[in-house]
């Protein structure tokens, strides 16, 4: 059976585009998360990336091309450039596999706001596939070039769908990962409406998203893109490419139970999937990049179903959820999280869960702590994605 390794990370997100600086950043506690919109009615906040266009498109090339593209296709270049995998697989043999939940925003949003004269590029700039399609123009990526929309999993989803396709054989090469870019005042203002983003005080925005805290109370919006590079790991060492970890296992499931409220069996389920694919046992799983959205009902039920896998062993869990610091970005957070994984298993370092200063008592983990990110010992870990839908999906890493 292939085993799939991850040779290049690419990163576009509230906190840079290098991946050890992204990592860094989080070792510290440093959140992205500020205030945005002033004008409405209720404090917002979210984690919005610092992107320079002009560095990855010409003025001309921009026309017709939405942020969530942009910030693809410039995660996309920067995991290819760091694999080295340019030359790397004939163009029919090279797969785009990308997640994104909503598309366009800024594109619908200007359309909606635009009066009566609509840019005429609207429908290709907001479609979801947009991102998909601009990174296998880049790349001449001729194979499969899909896209997942499956909310909060959206990325996640399709890294599993790309590493079952090198499995398989269908594709030598895949890039493959998640973008979204959602910070327009529409897009806020619905989400509020929903009751899910944290609340703040004047001056607290940073820290606004605990997740398992006893006072959490919802998330912060956030943006970007992240890209992994997968290839099959035979062919990866025999090119001498760095192997940052191995894609071991994945998981999917659905509650098929409700749109908005998780269910732990389902969670499990796609648990205990990526393990037995991995072939791996709980307590082989020394970390878990929750959910973690810090919502009052979404917290709990991640732990009842960590606590379901691993029993009288979950103490051996080390938990963070890194969306305390650089916000949910919904269809691209599974990927964005999985650079995270991936990076903790490589440098033996794991991520705290900010901001939690009290636990709630039914969201009993090991938490990672600010300052206790040494992880000596670490062998795999998991990048937990459970959306709305129903639909749950889980990577496995272990260490190449």
């Amino acid at each position: 059976m292939n085993r799939i390794a991850v040779t290049g990370l690419g990163v576009v997100s509230p906190h840079g585009d290098c991946p050890d600086g992204l990592f860094d950043a989080l070792l510290q506690g440093r959140s992205a998360i500020a205030p945005v919109f002033p004008e409405l009615a209720r404090p917002a906040a979210a984690a919005s990336v610092d992107f320079d266009a002009s560095r990855w498109f010409t003025k001309l090339q921009l026309a017709g091309v939405d942020r969530v593209s942009q910030l693809a296709v410039a995660a996309a270049g920067l995991a290819m450039q760091a694999a080295g995998a340019a030359e790397v697989a004939a163009p029919e043999r090279r797969g785009v596999y990308m997640g994104c939940g909503m598309g366009g925003a800024a594109a619908l949003e200007a359309a909606y706001r635009g009066g009566s004269r609509v840019p005429p590029l609207t429908i290709p700039a907001f479609m979801p596939n947009a991102p998909a399609a601009h990174i296998a123009m880049r790349h001449q990526a001729r194979g499969p070039v899909l896209t997942y929309s499956v909310a909060c999993a959206s990325s996640s989803v399709a890294i599993a769908e790309a590493a079952k396709a090198l499995r398989s054989g269908e594709v030598d090469l895949a890039i493959a990962g998640g973008a979204e870019s959602l910070i327009v005042p529409g897009v806020v203002l619905a989400w509020q409406a929903m009751q899910t983003l944290a609340g703040f005080a004047p001056g607290e925005a940073a820290s606004c998203c605990r997740p398992f805290a006893a006072d959490r109370s919802g998330f912060a919006l956030g943006e970007g893109a992240a890209c992994l590079v997968l290839e099959p790991m035979d062919k990866a060492r025999a090119r001498g490419a760095t192997i940052h970890a191995e894609l071991a296992g994945w998981g999917l499931s659905c509650d098929a139970s409700h749109l908005t409220k998780p269910d732990a069996e389902g969670q499990r389920r796609a648990i205990a999937a990526a393990l037995a694919l991995a072939g791996l046992a709980p307590g082989d799983v020394g970390y878990c990049n929750a959910h973690g959205t810090a919502t009052r009902v979404g917290d709990p039920i991640e732990r009842e179903a960590l606590a379901a896998v691993w029993g009288e062993h979950l103490d051996g869990l080390r938990v963070s959820s890194t969306k305390s610091m650089h916000g949910h970005l919904l269809g691209g957070a599974g990927a964005l999280e999985a650079v995270i994984t991936v990076l903790a298993l490589r440098r033996r370092e794991l991520p705290p869960n900010a901001f939690c200063r009290e636990v709630d008592p039914a969201c009993r983990l090991n938490l990672v702590t600010q300052g206790d990110a040494d992880a000596p010992r670490l062998e795999a870990a998991i990048s937990n994605s459970f959306a709305f839908g129903g639909t749950n999906s889980v990577l496995l890493f272990r260490r190449g």
